[in-house]
C-alpha cells in the first residue's frame, strides 16, 4: 500500500511577532541615538576656533584704532566660520550622516536669523559711529544663536550658548576698554573650554 501523502506543503513556521518587533525596536533606538549624538558645533573645531581668537586678541590689542580692532575681529570671525563648517562637515562624515538634514539642517535655521542681525546690526552702528558696544553685541547674538540652533543638538551646546550671551551682557554693561578682553574670554575661552568637554563627551 502506497503512503499517504499531503496534498499541499506544510507552510513555513511564521517569523514570531514578538522578534520582529524586537528588530523594529532596535533600529528605531539605533537611529534616535545616531541622530542625538551629532553635534552640529564640533568639539575639536570649537577649540580651533578658540585659539584663533586669542590670537585675534592679542593682534587687535596691538594698535588702539576702532577701525584696526574691527578689521582683526571681522576677519577672525570668516576664519571661525570657515573652521567650524570644516570641522562640522568632517564630524558628520565620520558619523555617516548628512551635514544639512536633521539636526544639522535645524541647527542651521536656529543659527542663521541671529547671525544675520549680528551683521546688519555691525554696518549700521559702524556708520553711526557707535561701535563701542559692538563686542557685547556679538557675544549676545552669537550666544543667542547658539542657543537657538542648540535645540536640535546636545544638552551641553544652549549651556555654552547661555555663556556666550552672559559675556555680552557683561561686555554690554562694563567700560568699552574691556571689550577685546571680553572678546578674547568669550570667542577665545569659551570655544576652547567647551570644544574640549565636547569633544571628550561627545565624539570630536
Amino acid at each position: 500500500m502506497a503512503p499517504i501523502r499531503p496534498i499541499r506543503p506544510s507552510p513555513a513556521a511564521p517569523v514570531e511577532l514578538h522578534a520582529r518587533a524586537m528588530d523594529n525596536l532596535r533600529y528605531i533606538r539605533q537611529t534616535l541615538e545616531r541622530a542625538g549624538s551629532f553635534t552640529a558645533v564640533p568639539g575639536a573645531g570649537g577649540v580651533f576656533m578658540g585659539l584663533t581668537a586669542l590670537l585675534a586678541a592679542l593682534v587687535a590689542a596691538r594698535r588702539p584704532e576702532v577701525a584696526w580692532r574691527l578689521e582683526v575681529w571681522l576677519a577672525e570671525a570668516a576664519i571661525a566660520l570657515l573652521i567650524g563648517i570644516a570641522a562640522a562637515a568632517r564630524k558628520a562624515r565620520r558619523a555617516g550622516l548628512p551635514l544639512f538634514s536633521g539636526p544639522g539642517r535645524k541647527f542651521l535655521l536656529g543659527f542663521a536669523p541671529p547671525m544675520l542681525a549680528g551683521a546688519l546690526l555691525t554696518a549700521g552702528l559702524f556708520r553711526s559711529d557707535r561701535t563701542e558696544i559692538l563686542p557685547g553685541l556679538w557675544l549676545l547674538l552669537y550666544g543667542a544663536s547658539i542657543v537657538s540652533g542648540g535645540a536640535a543638538s546636545v544638552r551641553v551646546v544652549p549651556v555654552m550658548g547661555a555663556c556666550f550671551m552672559s559675556v555680552g551682557a557683561l561686555a554690554l554693561m562694563t567700560s568699552p576698554v574691556w571689550g577685546n578682553l571680553l572678546l578674547a574670554a568669550g570667542f577665545g575661552g569659551l570655544h576652547i573650554l567647551f570644544g574640549i568637554w565636547i569633544a571628550v563627551k561627545y565624539g570630536g
